[in-house]
């Protein structure tokens, strides 16, 4: 449909929100068997002085299907898209200080409290916006844990929000990767936007050594083939921080890290946990 000259296209389960509908989505590594539905639905935008009917007719005849589906057709009226996806992000307070506020938004009143740390946002293409229960339950990990001085690698930092509330609630060295570069650019501008200086850099290009803590909000099956780097990453005596990890999975995350660190579990929000542990301090058990 695009390269017969739709604007956009997607493809859906037609039968989604019925008995019939077909998950097919899931983690890396634990990819579903079936890669298609069983009845597919097709949602194409095109000009309004598009010939749709020639479009159509071509992509058919591109993908081999001799009888044209029954087509539904509408008009969409223009609208201020920007404004309408910005309008589904609100500020969010997370405990008695911390705040993420979109960097579109006004500052709430209680916001510019003396005490109120705040976290301007715009994730562009990233994850992170404060609102999953996985980034909360890390932000409110830092809130209470984090000392003043302490070195943070944020892996897979998103739009670098855990990066950047780190810093904001007085960590000392910062620095966060992730695997999608356009992640790494939307946590840069981020960081620029909240006047923190913290270097963030591909996963393929990430040199870092060992830090006090390492916070990674990822998913479950890749914590787990990550264990061995993130384990080193964390200094002797250091802390681990890790979310994007449901209920049922956390006993197999923690047992893939138990060898190196005990990760307990340190809460739990809307069927999500997050789990921290410390690495053992081998000079201090020496003595």
């Amino acid at each position: 449909m695009i390269e017969a000259g739709a604007l956009s296209a997607s493809i859906e389960d037609a039968d989604a929100g019925s008995p019939d509908e077909q998950p097919l989505y899931g983690e890396p590594g634990l990819e579903p068997g079936a890669s298609a539905w069983k009845r597919s639905r097709v949602v194409a935008l095109f000009h309004a002085t598009g010939d749709i009917d020639a479009i159509l007719r071509e992509a058919l005849d591109a993908a081999g299907i001799e009888t044209a589906p029954d087509v539904e057709r509408r008009d969409v009226a223009d609208a201020d898209w920007v404004g309408l996806t910005q309008s589904q992000f609100e500020p969010i307070a997370l405990g008695e200080r911390l705040w993420i506020v979109p960097s579109w938004h006004a500052l709430p009143e209680d916001a510019g409290r003396p005490s109120s740390i705040v976290l301007r946002l715009d994730p562009g293409m990233a994850f992170g916006t404060g609102g999953h229960a996985t980034t909360r339950l890390c932000l409110a990990w830092l809130d209470r844990n984090l000392v003043a001085g302490e070195s943070v690698i944020d892996y897979g930092c998103g739009s670098g929000i855990l990066a950047i509330a780190a810093k904001k609630l007085g960590a000392g060295t910062v620095v966060g990767t992730d695997i999608d570069d356009r992640a790494v650019s939307a946590a840069g501008a981020n960081a620029i936007g909240n006047q923190v200086d913290i270097p963030f850099s591909s996963s393929m290009q990430f040199t870092a050594g060992p830090a006090a803590i390492v916070v990674a909000n990822i998913l479950s099956n890749p914590l787990k083939v990550l264990a061995p780097l993130l384990t080193s990453l964390v200094a002797p005596g250091g802390r681990l921080v890790l979310s994007g990890i449901l209920e049922r999975q956390w006993r197999d995350v923690a047992a893939a890290y138990a060898p190196a660190i005990e990760l307990d579990l340190w809460g739990t929000e809307a069927g999500w946990v997050c789990l921290a542990g410390r690495r053992p301090d081998v000079a201090a058990d020496a003595r």
